[in-house]
């Protein structure tokens, strides 16, 4: 693959654990290996302009995460808080509740408000449907359409911490699928990108997903992909 991988990482530094030093450590990594952006916490985005300032990774960081619930008020203000404060990107969660009502009326409006708070700073729309909870592909292929209808530059798949609850107890992260990429990818026009998100934990995962129509990685398995993309582009020397 001629395209480097690594050009099209979010990195993420989204663990509720996660402190000022981890994000400065991510910074630096990002700085060095040529990240598309850092996705922080709202929190953390004055550390990550600071720790960026000069660089040309985008600060990113997320609104409305990771369950979407919060009004579309509260998203709005998180972004003109995050915006204000350097972030470039926003990746907003659907209200997953209302999607699965059926009140498309009520998740339109929420993504459109985002999407017109975020333009009017100069910053762009990632649109998270969480995949994993949603009952069939009819719910994203209607996503898709609002998405693009409301003028969002991205829709993706994952928050990463969607976790659906097995017969015995135990809980099961959801994350990027090569189907829901497929999907998504058919149903948006070139307009619209595709972010996949929540699972990637190597280059062999990256690599299909980008294959299937992916323009954006989110991911905090940088480092690991990184090396796989070194040793593919070795061994492809060697074969010549």
């Amino acid at each position: 693959m001629s395209q480097s991988l690594v050009k099209l990482i979010d990195h993420a530094v989204l663990q509720p654990t996660q402190t000022d030093d981890d994000v400065r450590a991510a910074c630096a990594m990002c700085a060095e290996l040529g990240v598309a952006s850092v996705c922080v916490k709202p929190s953390h985005v004055p550390l990550a302009a600071e720790c960026l300032s000069g660089s040309a990774i985008a600060i990113s960081t997320v609104i409305g995460f990771p369950h979407g619930g919060t009004t579309t008020e509260t998203k709005v203000a998180e972004v003109e808080l995050a915006c204000r404060q350097g972030a470039k990107e926003v990746d907003m969660v659907i209200n997953v509740g209302k999607v699965l009502s059926g009140d498309w009326a009520y998740a339109e409006r929420d993504v459109r408000a985002v999407v017109e708070a975020a333009r009017r700073a100069g910053a762009i729309t990632k649109v998270i449907f969480e995949t994993g909870l949603l009952a069939d592909d009819e719910m994203k292929v209607r996503l898709c359409e609002l998405s693009q209808a409301a003028g969002a530059a991205f829709v993706k798949t994952s928050t990463g911490f969607g976790f659906v609850k097995r017969s015995d107890g135990t809980l099961v992260a959801t994350g990027a699928t090569e189907h829901d990429v497929r999907l998504m990818r058919e149903h948006c026009s070139s307009a619209v990108q595709i972010k996949a998100s929540g699972g990637i934990r190597d280059y062999e995962d990256a690599r299909r997903l980008v294959e299937l129509g992916a323009t954006r990685l989110g991911t905090s398995s940088t480092r690991e992909i990184a090396a796989g993309e070194r040793g593919q582009a070795a061994q492809s020397k060697s074969e010549y």
